[in-house]
């Protein structure tokens, strides 16, 4: 889930920047009044238009995003999506069928696309628009690093994002952070614009907008992903129920025997997308981690 949770809200950032460049388009060159900004007393800010136009931003910006994900992760990942009527090579094959299987188990009415992707990262991600409209890919490296029963319980587990409806979920979650966070930019924009010069006021507010709603967004993906992690022992639980709790203990201990060899591999630096892998951190990047550590994630499963 970390790769499309990562996908999904940096789309959605960009999705936000967007909305605000064109906004600001509209309001230049049409003389459209969208500053908020009465210059009455107090605040001097009409706050329930600002809601009205936060909300709507928020939610269009976290749909949109939903709606293109699906694209936009076979894009950036390169992911080559498997035809299962068409012609297939043994291992594609068996992925398809792995997919194919524990997706009518869920209870899944339609079939999620299968694909796998170039990679030699150990991981595997769900995602898509609805479940009907949903992706299943893992990368060549969990396929070459892992035994069959440890490939279907990770298998198991993404089935269970899908058959959890848990893209819709996040969607509205990031809706209403998106809201929090396109109202508290502005209000802070029209603060800081205050102590220029007239002549630089919508200058200084364009760019104070953009700034405030990247670092708020920032921010409010700390409680994103605090969600995210969450989602992640449910959906443990559930490819436990699709797979069978020994496969997917075995797909997590799998998982944690790579992390710790990738960790000693000084010709390994992945640091940098940490945030999209299978494993969490500790300390504060757990903040911005969208997974919780494997030995917390093993010790509740076998608590079951």
């Amino acid at each position: 889930m970390g790769k499309r949770i990562f996908l999904f809200i940096l789309t959605n950032i960009l999705v936000l920047t967007t909305i605000l460049v064109v906004w600001s388009l509209i309001v230049r060159f049409t003389g459209v009044s969208g500053q908020f900004d009465t210059g009455g007393p107090g605040l001097g800010i009409d706050l329930v238009s600002l809601g009205v136009f936060s909300i709507l931003v928020g939610f269009i910006g976290s749909f949109f995003s939903l709606a293109i994900s699906r694209w936009v992760a076979k894009k950036m990942m390169k992911v080559k999506v498997i035809d299962p009527d068409g012609s297939m090579s043994q291992r594609e094959r068996d992925v398809v069928e792995k997919v194919h299987k524990f997706s009518r188990a869920a209870g899944l009415m339609h079939m999620p696309e299968v694909g796998i992707y170039n990679s030699p990262e150990v991981n595997a991600f769900a995602t898509g628009p609805s479940k009907k409209r949903s992706l299943v890919a893992v990368s060549q490296g969990l396929l070459d690093s892992m035994d069959d029963d440890a490939v279907e319980g990770v298998i198991a587990h993404e089935v269970a994002h899908v058959a959890n409806g848990d893209m819709v979920t996040m969607t509205l979650l990031q809706g209403v952070v998106n809201t929090f966070v396109v109202f508290f930019s502005r209000i802070a924009a029209i603060i800081v614009s205050r102590f220029v010069r007239p002549e630089l006021e919508m200058i200084v507010r364009f760019a104070a907008i953009l700034i405030f709603q990247i670092l708020f967004s920032i921010l409010g993906s700390i409680v994103v992903m605090a969600y995210s992690r969450y989602r992640e022992f449910h959906a443990d639980r559930g490819g436990a129920d699709l797979a069978g709790k020994d496969k997917m203990a075995h797909a997590l201990r799998s998982l944690k025997a790579h992390v710790q060899r990738a960790s000693v591999d000084d010709r390994t630096d992945d640091s940098a997308v940490q945030t999209m892998k299978i494993n969490g951190k500790g300390g504060m990047a757990k903040l911005f981690s969208s997974h919780p550590d494997l030995d917390e994630r093993i010790a509740r499963l076998e608590e079951r």
